[in-house]
């Protein structure tokens, strides 16, 4: 039966065709229509690496990804968030605001960060893993693009917004920088994708 949790799980795999509708369609909305337009698969990737490159850590990043982690912890076979060395500790209250549920939700601190992202890419147990660094090299890049294609999951890594001249195996690149009452994304690099910026209000604003 197609209700059954498994065999939805199974058919949202990236490996399995289901035809010209799907494939027109086949990224996990990113919770804002226009940007869902412009993006590869009609959202986020459900699995690969993509990279948000900021101007500084802790500037509302956050907020262009919390609808898809809100949907992907709601699920109903729902795997792992795993947040990796954050540079602020996640508040509850605004999580939960946010639709996210926290018993999905993993936060992981330590002195070797992109391995412990590598291992949660990896893994198979998360649906989507986080992580913050500063100066990760091309090859630890391409692990971790391997580790999120092996283990199904979304990574997403945020780096400074210098980075944005340096190579990466990314599938998926963005800026991101305030912009009035919302943020204005920078599209980078994506497969089949128009490069350009378009600017998000955020919600309620």
């Amino acid at each position: 039966m197609v209700g059954d949790p498994r065999l939805v799980r199974l058919l949202e795999h990236p490996a399995i065709w289901r035809g010209a509708g799907a494939a027109q369609r086949s990224g996990l909305s990113t919770g804002f229509t226009a940007l869902d337009e412009r993006l590869p698969g009609g959202g986020w990737p459900r699995s690969g690496l993509i990279e948000i490159l900021v101007a500084r850590f802790g500037s509302g990043e956050l907020s262009l990804l919390m609808p898809a982690l809100a949907a992907l912890t709601r699920a109903a076979v729902a795997r792992w968030c795993v947040w990796v060395a954050p540079p602020l500790m996640p508040f509850a209250p605004a999580l939960l605001s946010q639709g996210i549920v926290l018993e999905r939700v993993a936060v992981v601190s330590g002195a070797h960060p992109l391995w412990a992202f590598e291992q949660a890419l990896g893994s198979g147990a998360c649906d989507a893993a986080l992580a913050w660094a500063r100066r990760p090299q091309p090859r630890e890049l391409r692990r971790l693009q391997l580790a999120a294609e092996r283990g199904h999951t979304l990574g997403v890594l945020f780096r400074p917004r210098r980075a944005d001249r340096q190579p990466s195996a990314a599938v998926l690149r963005l800026g991101l920088e305030p912009a009035g009452s919302g943020v204005r994304v920078t599209l980078l690099k994506g497969r089949s994708m128009h490069r350009g910026a378009i600017d998000l209000p955020w919600p309620g604003s």
